[in-house]
């Protein structure tokens, strides 16, 4: 075979490739390798002095091409196509029985991941925070004025439930259902890159309560804040605060593993969300469904989830929310929310319907169609 010329085995993978409406070249392929993406073909030697061959192409060289060519078009950068098939990789097959995505290869996703954080706002904003710390009251000045611009058309959803009930009454979603906005947040955001003796206590207890967690109000930390600061409550750890800020850090300290598993814990959280809110949009409610939501308000957590989880993120939102569930706490929850549902799995099974999953589907049809007929006056 000539110099530089493409093997057969590569122009193997190129006609299978083809054969799924997947068009790529044996130099992508090449360039692919070279850069840790794709892996090479197994070969076999031939015995003392007569090299080696390949015998037969690798599937996982075939379907790892695949999931990059799906994700790497044009003009996009070739980090981002790997965030997307990381992503892919970790969302089961919806067609059943069909095989899941392979694995891109880890160093690429960190590589990525990094990559992709160290250009978010959210970062660049704690970044500037952390320089603006030692610029005296000008510096902080255009901090606050450029997380205010950032974080200050951020809005939460509505709350689904209050939705819901507007919807089957026929009024208008009422003020009270709006989620919290973005300008509390920043004082959070200040006690991260500024310190948290720059914010106050009070500022500080708005701006967690915005996030929503556990279901405190902005009184409930304050309570909790001022007993800490007057030594009368356990000590705050605001070091601990600085130290899982910064998601370039987590990610880099976390080993192969627990990036997996954030994965899973992000897309599990996920679906649970997404069940969440469409209970606004009139999901039939089941037992199963009604159980869980039990189990997220009791912890206070819709939203917190509404705030780090997007349906269909972008690769930038989905290195985001990972680093996020990095954290143990989240694993934490995942697993309770998991252990509910294995309790009553049953999500989309009206009770004395025997029509199951149709049935189920059938039914918000007809909800949908009745609503927009409503809407229109019909």
């Amino acid at each position: 075979m000539a110099r530089g010329a493409p093997s057969p085995a590569d122009l193997q993978v190129v006609r299978e490739l083809a054969a799924w409406d997947v068009v790529v070249t044996p130099s992508q392929l090449e360039s692919w390798r070279r850069a840790g993406l794709l892996p090479r073909h197994r070969r076999r030697g031939l015995g003392r002095g007569r090299g080696s061959v390949v015998d037969a192409v690798d599937p996982l060289v075939v379907e790892s091409a695949a999931a990059l060519a799906r994700h790497l078009r044009q003009g996009r950068d070739r980090r981002l196509a790997v965030l997307a098939w990381f992503a892919e990789a970790g969302t089961p097959p919806v067609r059943p029985g069909a095989s899941r995505v392979p694995e891109p290869p880890v160093a690429a996703v960190r590589e990525a991941l990094v990559w992709a954080l160290q250009r978010s706002a959210s970062q660049r904003l704690v970044e500037f925070a952390r320089s603006a710390a030692g610029a005296g009251e000008e510096g902080q000045d255009a901090w606050y004025a450029a997380a205010g611009r950032l974080m200050g058309s951020y809005r939460g959803r509505a709350n689904p439930a209050l939705v819901r009930a507007a919807l089957e009454a026929g009024g208008d979603v009422p003020a009270e259902a709006g989620g919290p906005d973005g300008r509390s947040m920043v004082h959070v955001a200040a006690a991260i890159g500024l310190g948290a003796q720059e914010v106050g206590a009070d500022a500080l207890a708005e701006g967690f309560a915005a996030f929503g967690m556990f279901g405190l109000t902005a009184e409930d930390w304050a309570q909790m804040l001022g007993a800490a600061e007057r030594g009368e409550g356990p000590p705050v750890d605001w070091g601990l605060l600085q130290q899982n800020s910064d998601m370039v850090a987590l990610v880099l300290r976390a080993s192969d593993e627990e990036l997996v598993r954030a994965r899973e814990v992000l897309v599990g959280l996920r679906g649970f969300y997404g069940l969440y809110v469409l209970h606004g949009l009139l999901l039939p409610d089941t037992p199963a469904q009604a159980a869980l939501r039990q189990r997220i308000d009791e912890l206070g957590m819709f939203p917190f989830l509404d705030h780090v989880i997007a349906i269909n993120p972008s690769p930038r939102q989905f290195a985001e929310s990972l680093a996020v569930f990095l954290e143990p706490f989240f694993d934490g929850l995942y697993q309770i929310l998991m252990d509910q549902f294995a309790e009553n799995p049953d999500i989309f099974s009206i009770p004395g319907d025997e029509t199951g999953a149709v049935g189920f589907g059938e039914r918000w049809m007809r909800s949908m169609e009745e609503l927009t007929k409503s809407a229109r006056g019909g």
